[in-house]
C-alpha cells in the first residue's frame, strides 16, 4: 500500500516562494494521477493542482501562473513549486493519490505573513 510523506512547508513572507515535496512508497506512483490539496481551518479540502502520469497538469484558478506541479517518476516524488505567495495561500497542504481509494499525506503547514 502506498505511503505519502510531505515536506517543505514553513513560514514565508508575502511574495516569497516555497517548494513542497511528496515522496511516495510503492511501485504504482508512475501510473497514477497525483494531486495537491489545501485546507484551512473550518474549510473543506480543496484541489490545488493535478498532474497525470504523462505530465499533463491542471490548476485551480487562484494559483494559475504562480504554482507549478511536477513529478519525478524515477524518484516517486511529486512537487509543488509555489511562487508569489500571498496570505490567502496560508493553509495546510496535502498530497493525494486515488487507488481509487484516496490516500493522503500527513499535511504540511504553509504560512504566509504580510
Amino acid at each position: 500500500q502506498v505511503q505519502l510523506v510531505e515536506s517543505g512547508g514553513g513560514l514565508v513572507q508575502a511574495g516569497g516562494s516555497l517548494r513542497l515535496s511528496c515522496a511516495a512508497s510503492g511501485s504504482i506512483f508512475s501510473i497514477k494521477v497525483m494531486n495537491w490539496y489545501r485546507q484551512a481551518p473550518g474549510k473543506q479540502r480543496e484541489l490545488v493542482a493535478s498532474i497525470t502520469p504523462g505530465g499533463n497538469t491542471d490548476y485551480a484558478d487562484s494559483v494559475k501562473g504562480r504554482f507549478t506541479i511536477s513529478r519525478d517518476n524515477a524518484k516517486n516524488t511529486v512537487y509543488l513549486q509555489m511562487n508569489s505567495l500571498q496570505p490567502e495561500n496560508t493553509d495546510v497542504y496535502y498530497c493525494n493519490v486515488n487507488l481509487p481509494m484516496p490516500r493522503w499525506g500527513q499535511g504540511t503547514q504553509v504560512t504566509v505573513s504580510s
